[in-house]
């Protein structure tokens, strides 16, 4: 029995014997899924219909999933995006995660195995408490954070609203970028270690691989560069910080 609510599931596959068989797993948890067969439509399904969750192949007709995932992380989407593929090599998954996946997922692969990994994306996936009730960020609770914006020099994050800016330009991020930058700027400027860092962008994960972070703050750091934001400064195998702009 599933107690969960039903998602709408993005199924982006070439095969449609193989879209038809994960519509049949997915299904029996009530789920609810939109098909593509191409990296086109994969695109305007996703616009139109605002999936929960992504389930995206990668060798696919026109563009394949490595730039659909981009293409979807270009355009703010903000869920969970499970690579589902036979491609099997470490630079493929390389790829697939450097370009906003959050999970990859080989085929072939067992019902419970894909049903486990969309739990576990779900519970990584942002979740707003309501009318931004103090204490809690995207439904994790932070001990001891104040309510109100958390403030960094000119960054700004808004829990309540799940919203980040510098200054006046607003910050376009992923669920677990947004969770790392608030752990980093509730640390106000101090080390934020791997561990810590671990716990903040995948809460509910038991044991969440340290390779997984590399990916999420190159990116994180590259957006709040073009932003004029603070600097996001690694501090070589211990973990990271905010620094102010001119601080060493």
């Amino acid at each position: 029995m599933n107690d969960a609510a039903p998602l709408r599931i993005l199924v982006v596959d070439d095969d449609p014997a193989m879209v038809g068989a994960i519509t049949a797993l997915v299904g029996t948890e009530g789920h609810q899924v939109v098909t593509a067969y191409d990296g086109l439509t994969a695109v305007r399904r996703w616009r139109e219909e605002s999936p929960d969750l992504v389930l995206l192949d990668l060798a696919m007709p026109g563009p394949d999933g490595f730039s659909v995932a981009r293409q979807l992380r270009e355009d703010g989407a903000d869920v969970p995006i499970i690579v589902v593929s036979g491609e099997r090599s470490e630079a493929a998954k390389v790829r697939a995660l450097d370009l906003g996946a959050d999970d990859y997922l080989e085929k072939p692969f067992g019902k419970q195995e894909l049903l486990a990994r969309i739990r576990a994306a779900m519970r990584r996936a942002p979740r707003v408490a309501p009318f931004g009730m103090p204490g809690e960020v995207g439904g994790t609770a932070w001990p001891g954070r104040p309510p109100g914006p958390l403030v960094f020099e000119s960054l700004v994050l808004e829990p309540g609203r799940h919203e980040a800016h510098v200054g006046d330009v607003p910050l376009v991020l992923t669920p677990i970028e947004y969770r790392l930058l608030e752990s980093l700027v509730i640390a106000q400027g101090q080390l934020v270690g791997h561990a810590g860092l671990l716990a903040a962008g995948w809460p509910g994960e038991r044991d969440p691989d340290p390779l997984w972070l590399k990916p999420h703050l190159a990116r994180l750091r590259h957006k709040l560069e073009e932003a004029a934001g603070p600097v996001l400064a690694s501090v070589r195998a211990v973990g990271w910080r905010l620094r102010r702009p001119g601080e060493t």
